[in-house]
């Protein structure tokens, strides 16, 4: 206790700019959330006939993603954004407790998980019908590649995520084949290396990534990367070989 309130004392300063440099965060984060919940409320108000059903929604969720931090992501910045769209929203952590009476089907995490439902549902005896129901990606880190194939660059982990959860709500769809989500996992060079690097500064707020990139600069310039690509043209398949 001594040596805490000694480390308080002495660097009273620092300690002062960090926290208010937070709480500048928290509060960014809050102006966001609040923008995206008046934006929904749009889809809230509308009238909806006697008869008309409520959209079910199906979120594969996995509380102990992003170091058990996923489902308080989620909640925080998507299932209200869900609930005030009028969608009848159930979390699932196996694939094997979905469902047919679903309209659509949300994958929150990143894209790991995203390839494993997907591949999940091909497999399935029934998935001539389970191909034809829309899947939404929520992502939830910051490593993804899909996500920022499908989604604009922001440099706010809660305004992608809004971003993501609203492209659900509107129905904006994607054409994409499973070939496609396989490629576009391949990332490298020094603009990746210093997305991994981005969440130490976050003290700067919305500087951090601008200076990411600037730190890094600085450690090494000119940035040259070597690599060996070696492709293998596809070769036919005999008929007598399984599939």
């Amino acid at each position: 206790v001594t040596v805490f309130f000694k480390t308080l004392r002495n660097h009273w300063k620092k300690i002062t700019t960090g926290l208010c440099l937070l709480l500048y965060r928290k509060h960014c984060d809050n102006l966001l959330r609040r923008a995206a919940y008046q934006e929904d409320q749009v889809f809230g108000n509308q009238l909806i006939s006697p008869n008309a059903q409520v959209k079910k929604a199906t979120v594969f969720l996995n509380p102990a993603a992003c170091k058990r931090k996923a489902r308080t992501r989620f909640e925080k910045n998507a299932a209200l954004i869900l609930h005030i769209s009028r969608m009848d929203m159930s979390i699932i952590r196996e694939l094997l407790e979905l469902m047919l009476n679903t309209d659509v089907i949300v994958v929150v995490r990143g894209d790991g998980t995203l390839k494993e439902v997907v591949t999940g549902v091909l497999q399935r005896t029934d998935e001539a019908t389970f191909s034809k129901i829309p899947i939404g990606f929520i992502p939830l880190g910051r490593t993804g590649s899909l996500s920022h194939t499908l989604f604009a660059e922001h440099g706010d982990k809660v305004q992608h995520i809004t971003d993501a959860t609203f492209a659900v709500v509107k129905e904006k769809t994607v054409p994409l084949d499973v070939l496609q989500m396989q490629v576009t996992g391949l990332r490298w060079g020094p603009f990746r290396d210093v997305g991994i690097k981005v969440s130490k500064y976050w003290y700067l707020a919305p500087l951090k990534i601008k200076a990411a990139h600037f730190f890094s600069t600085l450690k090494e310039w000119p940035q040259t990367h070597q690599a060996y690509i070696l492709h293998t043209a596809p070769t036919e398949r005999s008929p007598s070989e399984p599939e």
